[in-house]
C-alpha cells in the first residue's frame, strides 16, 4: 500500500535534538497534534510523547554569554601587571643593594682618609708645636690645626655616609648629601674669589709675613720658627721679598742661620755674600707655579671625588623613597 505524500513529508521532516531548525509543516504539525489528543500545541516542546526540552547541557550552551571570557582576561591582565611590577620591585632592590655596598666603601675609605688626616695634626700639634703658623694674623691657622679640622669633619661625614647606607636611612643620606654639598660650595667659593682678588691677596699676604718675621725666636712661636727655618732651608731663599727683611727684625745687618749657603752656628752674622739671595715669596710662588698641573690635579681628584660622594648619595635616597612607595 503506497503512502501519501502528506506521510512521507512527515517523516522526513521529523525533528532532531542536533536539528537547528525545529518548524513542522502545519498540516502534520496539525495531524498529529489530533491524532494523540492535542499533546502538541503550537508552543509544544514534545514530539511522539517524548519531552524535547533541550537539556542542562544544551541549555548552558544556549545562555552562554561572553562575560565569563572577559573576566579570564581581565584577571589574566592583573596578573601580568603583577609581574611586571614584581619584577620592577626586584630590579629596584637589586640596583638599591648594589648602591649601598659602593655607597658603604666609598664612605668608609673617606672615614679611613679623614682618621689619617686626624691623625698627622695630631702628631703635628704635639711634636711640632703650631708647626706651619706663618701668618700673625691668624695664630691658630697653623697646619697642625686645619689637619685637625679637616680631618674631623671629614670622619665625620664619612661616619654618616657608612651607617646612613648601611641602615638605608633616609635622614642620615640626606644629612650626608646637604654636609658634603656645603663644603663642596664653600671651596668653590674660595677657589673663585682666590682668582678674582689674586693682587689684593698678594699685597695681603707679603705684609702679613713680613709681620710674623718679629715673631721669628721668640717664646711661644716654636712652630713659626721652625717653618721659616724649613721654608729657607730648602727652598733656599731669605726673607719675604729680600734679605733686608730681616734687618728690621733684628736691627742690624743679620739673617738667620738659615738663610746661609753652609750652614753653621751664628753665620748670619757673616757678609751677606754668604746668604741666599732670592725672595722666599716669590719663590714659592714659581714653585707652585711649576707644580700646578699636580694641584689641579689634587684639586680635580678631590672635586670628583666629594662629586661621586653626592650623586651616590642622593641616588641612594631616590632609590629608598622609590622602594618604600612602590614595594613596600
Amino acid at each position: 500500500m503506497r503512502r501519501s505524500s502528506t506521510d512521507e513529508s512527515t517523516y522526513h521532516r521529523s525533528p532532531s535534538l542536533d536539528s537547528k531548525d525545529y518548524s513542522f509543516p502545519n498540516g502534520a504539525f496539525r495531524r498529529y497534534s489530533s491524532m494523540y489528543g492535542g499533546q502538541f500545541g503550537a508552543a509544544s516542546n514534545s514530539f511522539f510523547g517524548f519531552h524535547t526540552n533541550p537539556g542542562p547541557k544544551a541549555t548552558k550552551a544556549k545562555y552562554t554569554s561572553p562575560k565569563g571570557n572577559k573576566y579570564v582576561v581581565f584577571y589574566l591582565d592583573l596578573s601580568f601587571i603583577f609581574l611586571l611590577e614584581l619584577k620592577r620591585c626586584s630590579m629596584a632592590h637589586n640596583c638599591l643593594q648594589c648602591i649601598k655596598y659602593l655607597m658603604f666603601v666609598f664612605n668608609l675609605l673617606f672615614w679611613l682618609g679623614g682618621c689619617g688626616i686626624l691623625g698627622v695634626g695630631i702628631w703635628l700639634a704635639v711634636t711640632q708645636g703650631n708647626f706651619a703658623t706663618l701668618s700673625s694674623s691668624f695664630p691658630s691657622l697653623s697646619a697642625a690645626n686645619l689637619l685637625i679640622v679637616t680631618g674631623t669633619f671629614v670622619m665625620i661625614i664619612g661616619f654618616v655616609g657608612c651607617i646612613g647606607a648601611i641602615k638605608e636611612n633616609k635622614c642620615l643620606l640626606l644629612s650626608f648629601f646637604i654636609m658634603l654639598l656645603i663644603i663642596f660650595l664653600l671651596e668653590l667659593t674660595v677657589v673663585i674669589l682666590f682668582f678674582v682678588y689674586t693682587d689684593k691677596i698678594d699685597k695681603y699676604a707679603q705684609r702679613d709675613l713680613k709681620k710674623g718675621l718679629h715673631l721669628y725666636g721668640t717664646d711661644g712661636n716654636i712652630g713659626l720658627t721652625n717653618a721659616w727655618s724649613i721654608i729657607q732651608t730648602d727652598f733656599r731663599c731669605c726673607g719675604v721679598s729680600n734679605y733686608t727683611d730681616w734687618f728690621e727684625v733684628y736691627n742690624t745687618t743679620r739673617v738667620p742661620d738659615s738663610c746661609c749657603l753652609e750652614f753653621s752656628e751664628n753665620c748670619g752674622l757673616h757678609s751677606p755674600g754668604t746668604w741666599w739671595k732670592a725672595p722666599c715669596y716669590e719663590t714659592v710662588k714659581i714653585w707652585l707655579q711649576e707644580n700646578l698641573l699636580a694641584v689641579g690635579i689634587f684639586g680635580l681628584c678631590t672635586a670628583i671625588v666629594q662629586i661621586l660622594g653626592l650623586t651616590f648619595a642622593m641616588t641612594m635616597y631616590c632609590q629608598v623613597v622609590k622602594a618604600d612607595t612602590y614595594c613596600a
